[in-house]
């Protein structure tokens, strides 16, 4: 039986030289790291983020947006909501928070129209 033998920085770097493999740099620091921005993430990432906003504050609102999206009746909705401060249902608002505003612009920018079959 072969006793176990663990490679130290040596080691590491003459087997890394013999299979051509670049040799390792125990002293460099890593390079900084940063948290992705929102724009950055995937869109349904970003999609997720912003109805999350919309359902703290309005629940209702969220329901209504999850069962019309990737249909035109959907945009038609968030247009309507932001842009005449009613739901053409009999409820009017006096007004969204700025969030919850900027959450369903961003929405109406993200959103896709699903085509027909």
């Amino acid at each position: 039986m072969k006793p176990s033998v663990k490679p130290s920085k040596e080691n590491a770097s003459s087997i890394a030289k013999r299979r051509d493999f670049p040799e390792l740099n125990y002293n460099e620091d890593p390079e900084p790291t940063r948290p992705v921005p929102l724009h950055e993430q995937p869109r349904q990432v970003r999609i997720d983020h912003e109805m999350a906003i919309v359902r703290a504050e309005h629940e209702r609102i969220a329901k209504a947006i999850e069962v019309f999206w990737g249909d035109q009746k959907c945009v038609e909705y968030m247009q309507q909501l932001v842009f005449d401060g009613g739901d053409n249902v009999g409820r009017t608002r006096t007004g969204f928070k700025r969030e919850v505003v900027a959450a369903l612009m961003t929405l109406l920018s993200l959103h896709q129209i699903r085509k027909k079959a």
